[in-house]
């Protein structure tokens, strides 16, 4: 079945369409006068009315929402209440720090919470099964900021282990993507490289723990329905090596429905990457789109939004190509 990608890339023009005229008008509708927070309880009726005139919050909400899209279509989101900038520049400087951390953690929690599965479908209901049952729901029940700040100060204060926030300590590399880690080793910079590292440390387990425990869920079960199955036992019964059934066999057909986990856990990081930004001082899109709400910035409301919802309909549609190419019965046209 052939997959037709320009029909799905036709459904997602259309998915941010709706996400952008439901967010836009919802930002504008929130609670607040956006041009007195941003010039303060000190200034005047006329200053607050000159400068809803210049942010064109004096036009009607659809001639708005149509100067927003004429600017979007020239990569521009508007101004910005806090910074003054355009808010398609703010989010340029600050999203590949939000990336960064979210990759790092979904690598390890896939690279974690795979193999825990495994070994827990293997030893089931023995000591290591039981113990990852109990570390999955710890995973998911703590709360993440309290995790971070536990980790704080343990690894960073009690033991000085690992860096208690920022994004480096040092000079940061030679912006090339914005990314440190891969900055520092395309110009060599190692020190760098290792600076970075270090403080991905925290924020990445405190943000990987929850995905981890799901993923370690999900692996096991569907590991314990495979090994039930006909075709495994029959595989034993022929001679092939255990080893080459469990990695080769049953873990491709285990890993097909938790795929789909992954790229919602991917949306769930981005959308709770905030918690941990906050925590570690993390200089990230998240932490500045929390801001943007509580100051009732809406151009940066509307751009962080419209950016998470990009990124999530991408994932999802690698992971419906990923899902075509571990499993050929599924296909992306009906």
């Amino acid at each position: 079945m052939i997959m037709n990608i320009k029909s799905r890339l036709i459904q997602i023009i259309f998915t941010l369409f709706g996400l952008s005229v439901l967010i836009f008008f919802l930002a504008r509708v929130m609670p607040g006068d956006p041009a007195r927070l941003a010039l303060g309880p000190e200034a005047t009726q006329e200053q607050v009315e000159d400068l809803r005139h210049k942010l064109g919050l004096d036009k009607p909400l659809p001639y708005q929402y149509w100067e927003f899209l004429k600017g979007l279509a020239h990569g521009k989101m508007g101004i910005s209440l806090i910074t003054k900038r355009d808010v398609s520049k703010d989010i340029k400087d600050r999203l590949p720090a939000t990336l960064e951390l979210i990759i790092f953690a979904m690598t390890f929690s896939v690279i974690v919470g795979v193999p825990l599965g495994i070994v827990a479908a293997l030893k089931k209901d023995k000591f290591l099964d039981n113990f990852t049952r109990v570390f999955a729901f710890s995973g998911v029940s703590f709360p993440r900021f309290w995790i971070g700040i536990m980790f704080q100060l343990i690894f960073a204060y009690a033991l000085s282990l690992l860096p208690l926030t920022g994004r480096i300590s040092g000079d940061p590399p030679t912006h090339i993507t914005g990314f440190y880690v891969l900055d520092s080793l395309l110009t060599l910079n190692f020190s760098a490289l290792w600076d970075a590292l270090l403080h991905l440390a925290l924020p990445v387990l405190t943000l990987s723990l929850s995905p981890i425990a799901q993923i370690t869920r999900l692996i096991r079960a569907n590991m314990v329905e495979q090994m039930r199955k006909d075709y495994t036992l029959a595989l034993r019964v022929n001679g092939l090596p255990e080893n080459l059934n469990i990695y080769k066999y049953m873990l491709k057909n285990a890993f097909t429905s938790t795929l789909t986990i992954i790229g919602l856990l991917f949306g769930w990081l981005l959308g709770n990457a905030f918690v941990v930004e906050t925590v570690f001082a993390w200089p990230g899109m998240a932490r500045y789109g929390i801001n943007s709400v509580i100051r009732k910035d809406f151009n940066a409301v509307v751009g962080v939004t419209l950016v998470v919802g990009i990124t999530y309909v991408i994932i999802n549609l690698i992971v419906d190509i990923l899902y075509r190419y571990l499993d050929p019965r599924i296909g992306l046209e009906k």
